[in-house]
């Protein structure tokens, strides 16, 4: 199912406005939609415009009509823009589904948009006191609605059938909790010390949909972390292995592996379509592609990471780290943790490597031991869950001293005019800004 997302407290301060009225109100919301593969994978909206009290020509409790001069501009706006638009209105009767009136009152709008703004999906948004619905103007095509924060909330349920096998998390956070991780399409970008252990652990906890993403293959030296990784699989694509090792856990899970660079465009846009990802790379390239995904198309996911120093043939730190990247958070710009000439680097192709009097071979192997994996792995899962499933659970950055044993949490503060987490740069903008990626990777 597409999806329509709202970064928080979006949607909810739309509900408490629309909802303090005893008639119809509406409200038309400007946003990007975002495709993969040539399927919509979601509407990013970005900004609410609340229809004027002269802009209605009728308005009841059970009725509301715009007024074509209204309609028309804002179409002309679409037009000029190349956004989508959403149509909202209330049901403040609690009828907690979309009318007859409102089916045949969104054909003909469809119908004119479709001329007006060819290509351009639009959609429909309907707020009662109970539940907010949308669709495909003019059609039965169903959004899934999400409000995107720290915590991700659904405006409308996700189910409630799960399998016994999940009994013993059932009891740690309930029914819906566990509908609502089996709902999730998950992304996991790097399938090696950390992203083995991350799928092996999301496919115990009943995630039923996964998506793959690492150009690499396996080889000799992973052996000693990839979970799930045998001397048989040297030489395949590690995405593959992960997928067999998914599927052994629970071979009734879609996965689907892509043996491709998220640096390329094409590729980064297939996570238009998932509800969160995993950041499990050691690139600061992909680290960059990842961060800017996050909040242009207000997709929530997990950075993780650890690194073992050093020096003379002795350890001499070793630091890991897990944080949620999503609205309300501040982004890897912001913490300055990206490397600018580390993230040149990771773009350049081979023949560019071999041409670039700064790029002098090809980097060392980092050490990478797999309990330490394991651990800032789990740190990222249970984020997931405190995000998703309702485990108690504030923290959304967690840094790990494992020479001291000690965890604690990290408070960044958001720049105000950051390029990527800020109104002013990517945030919320869609396929409407440009992704720091390679069309010809």
């Amino acid at each position: 199912m597409s999806r329509l997302v709202f970064a928080a407290p979006m949607l909810a301060r739309l509900r408490t406005e629309l909802l303090r009225e005893t008639v119809e109100s509406c409200a038309i919301i400007y946003g990007s939609a975002c495709t993969s593969a040539e399927r919509l994978g979601r509407i990013v909206a970005r900004e609410i415009e609340m229809v004027p009290s002269s802009a209605y020509t009728r308005r009841t409790p059970t009725a509301a009509e715009l007024s074509p001069d209204f309609v028309a501009q804002v179409a002309q706006r679409a037009r000029r823009t190349g956004e989508s638009i959403i149509f909202v209105h209330t049901h403040p009767f609690e009828l907690n589904e979309f009318s007859r009136v409102d089916d045949s009152g969104e054909a003909p709008l469809a119908e004119f948009l479709a001329r007006r703004t060819p290509g351009v999906p639009h959609a429909a948004l309907l707020i009662t006191p109970s539940i907010s619905l949308a669709r495909l103007l003019g059609t039965r095509d169903e959004l899934q609605v999400a409000e995107i924060g720290e915590t991700l909330t659904f405006a409308t349920a996700v189910g409630s059938a799960v399998e016994s096998r999940y009994d013993r998390q059932i009891r740690a956070f309930g029914r819906e909790g566990q509908a609502r991780v089996a709902a999730f399409r998950v992304a996991i970008i790097g399938l090696g010390g950390t992203g083995s252990i991350v799928a092996q652990q999301l496919a115990h906890l009943g995630v039923m949909r996964f998506l793959l993403i690492d150009p690499d293959h396996l080889d000799e030296t992973n052996l000693n972390r990839v979970v799930g990784g045998r001397k048989s699989d040297v030489g395949r694509p590690k995405v593959e292995v992960a997928a067999d090792m998914i599927r052994s856990v629970n071979p009734r899970a879609q996965v689907v592996p892509l043996a491709k660079n998220v640096l390329a465009t094409s590729t980064a846009r297939e996570l238009c379509d998932v509800d969160f990802f995993f950041c499990c790379t050691d690139s600061h390239g992909s680290r960059s592609v990842l961060n800017q995904v996050s909040y242009q198309y207000l997709l929530p996911g997990v950075d993780v990471g650890v690194v073992i120093a050093t020096a003379k043939g002795r350890v001499t730190h070793v630091a890991g780290r897990a944080r949620m990247l999503c609205p309300g958070t501040a982004c890897l710009v912001c913490e300055n943790i990206l490397d600018a000439e580390e993230v040149r680097r990771d773009f350049l192709s081979e023949d560019e490597r071999k041409q670039d009097p700064y790029f002098v071979g090809g980097g060392e192997p980092q050490p990478s031991v797999i309990s330490l994996n394991s651990t800032v792995s789990s740190f990222g899962v249970t984020m997931f869950l405190n995000s998703v499933a309702g485990i108690p659970g504030t923290a959304r950055f967690l840094n790990y001293n494992a020479l001291t044993g000690t965890t604690r949490p990290v408070e960044i503060t958001a720049h105000p005019s950051c390029v990527v987490c800020s109104p002013a740069g990517a945030f919320a903008r869609g396929q409407r800004w440009e992704l720091p990626t390679r069309d010809d990777w």
